[in-house]
């Protein structure tokens, strides 16, 4: 079997991320190009992902009821047999519908 997780293992592990905070930390406040473009693109981010929230808040019902049609029958509300914007001529052809197994 495994051995256990041991104290050393875990302060290791914690040591490794509190370098890498600090090292991340200190490129921060380095006022260098690649910072300056990461600041750019991780506000954009941020940005991006607010307005994708708000936007789903104001649209995501309208956006679930189109996917979720409603209808009669078949899963999520399905389609039903006929279409209705069918004009008489074409649905009183005399053709008979064809079915799935057909």
């Amino acid at each position: 079997m495994d051995e256990p997780w041991d104290f050393e293992f875990l302060s290791r592990v914690v040591e490794g991320f509190v370098s890498f905070l600090s090292e991340f930390v200190d490129d921060w406040m380095a006022n260098d190009m690649r910072v300056a473009v990461f600041k750019i693109l991780f506000s954009w981010l941020i940005l991006s992902l607010i307005a994708i929230h708000f936007a789903w808040k104001v649209y995501g019902n309208t956006v679930n009821d189109m996917y979720y049609r409603q209808g009669t029958g078949g899963q999520n509300g399905g389609t039903p047999d006929t279409a209705p914007h069918l004009s008489g001529w074409e649905s009183a052809s005399g053709d008979a519908l064809k079915s799935h197994r057909e």
